[in-house]
């Protein structure tokens, strides 16, 4: 049999998922010497000792039998606490079983959506978007239906914007939900509390669900933390919340992350745990548990290097005056026009071989990215402040 009839024999919707166009760039520029990479999600420090010697002490116990497929009590424990105390309020409560612990947040998604979308089916995403919505619901033989953010305002006050109406006229009779991605990837779209009330009462006039990832909730310079359902909902609201460990307490290795549900899906989340890992090795989960009961240190040390990189990165693309972007309320990502770049692939190559360094193309992020670069500007400042060096020579002379 030749591989072109293994392919034909693949289900089409395996074959519907479209290569990375993060990976190929990683791919392309791995391993030139002092190319600095902004092209990946995730940050320059290793998880902290803290955190990693909590799975240790659970490898030298012997932890290292099946575990819950729902989670280790103890971590759900750990999670409701937690979020009591960032998102808690009056009348307001979490307890365990709306937490379902699951390999990162790209599984607590894919179960989000294997639940609510297939066959026949359209979810609602605002794009640009990070590519693993659309990816997830082509795999589950959904239809991702886009809805383009708007980059508007005067060049100093620059922010993205997504249009309620042109939301409601995307609705039609297959639409099952919204994925609403708030701080967001790849743009920093961070919705207001006014946006989500918005988003919320066309959820509940048309009856759909909304498939929320906050996970960069934690990741905002205008307060303590960023907008959230959690802020608005009632408990009839149909909501899904996808979380992760990563981003927060550098632990994007350890595949660690959490589905927040109404209590009654229980017995089908733990289904879908069960046919498709099985559950979280318990050292990841202990060590998960510790970071969010001892981590807030750490968290704020990570912002206060992040607004730094980011005030050096977006002081840089203005000084240059060919760069079109809004300097993000939330998450750690710069989404930029370059004046005269239209193939946003070909102009990341380019950015590789002659600044040596490593960004995400806007194509990465589905059409309306195209003619955007995505910077994540998750290094230390003294890096960053190299990068944006590097960057502003080229544009300078490109």
């Amino acid at each position: 049999m030749t591989s072109a009839s293994f392919l034909n024999a693949i289900r089409p919707e395996a074959l519907g998922a479209r290569q990375s166009g993060i990976v190929e760039l990683f791919n392309y520029g791995r391993g030139r010497q002092g190319l600095i990479p902004l092209w990946v999600g995730e940050g320059d420090l290793p998880t902290p000792g803290f955190i990693a010697e909590e799975a240790r002490r659970a490898f030298d116990a012997g932890e290292t039998f099946y575990t819950a497929q729902r989670g280790l009590p103890a971590f759900r424990e750990a999670i409701a606490a937690y979020m009591a105390r960032c998102y808690g309020a009056p009348g307001r409560s979490f307890t365990p079983d709306q937490f379902f612990v699951t390999t990162g947040g790209m599984h607590a998604l894919q179960i989000a959506i294997r639940m609510l979308a297939g066959p026949g089916d359209e979810v609602i995403t605002p794009t640009p978007s990070w590519p693993n919505f659309e990816a997830a619901l082509t795999i589950s033989g959904a239809s991702t239906v886009c809805v383009a953010l708007e980059l508007a305002g005067a060049a100093d006050q620059m922010r993205w914007r997504l249009d309620p109406e042109r939301v409601e006229r995307a609705i039609t009779p297959r639409t099952r939900a919204l994925v609403i991605n708030s701080p967001g990837n790849p743009t920093g779209w961070t919705a207001s509390l006014p946006e989500l009330e918005g988003l919320l009462a066309l959820a509940r006039k048309h009856g759909l669900w909304i498939i929320a990832d906050e996970i960069y909730g934690r990741i905002y310079f205008e307060g303590d933390r960023a907008p959230s359902f959690h802020d608005i909902m009632t408990p009839e609201d149909r909501i899904l919340f996808v979380q992760t460990m990563s981003k927060n307490w550098a632990m994007t290795g350890w595949r660690v992350g959490w589905l927040e549900a109404p209590a009654e899906l229980g017995p089908v989340i733990e289904n879908l745990i069960q046919y498709s890992t099985s559950g979280v090795a318990t050292p990841t989960q202990r060590a998960a548990a510790i970071a969010l009961e001892q981590g807030e240190d750490f968290l704020a040390s990570q912002l206060t290097r992040l607004r730094a990189s980011r005030d050096v990165l977006c002081a840089a693309l203005s000084a240059s005056g060919r760069a079109r972007f809004a300097a993000p309320a939330g998450s750690f990502y710069v989404f930029c026009a370059f004046d005269g770049v239209a193939d946003s692939r070909a102009t990341a190559m380019r950015i590789v071989n002659e600044a040596n360094v490593g960004l995400a193309p806007g194509s990465a992020f589905g059409p309306d990215g195209e003619g955007f670069m995505r910077i994540c500007f998750a290094r230390d400042p003294a890096s960053m402040s190299e990068a944006a060096a590097r960057l502003a020579k080229w544009l300078a002379s490109a």
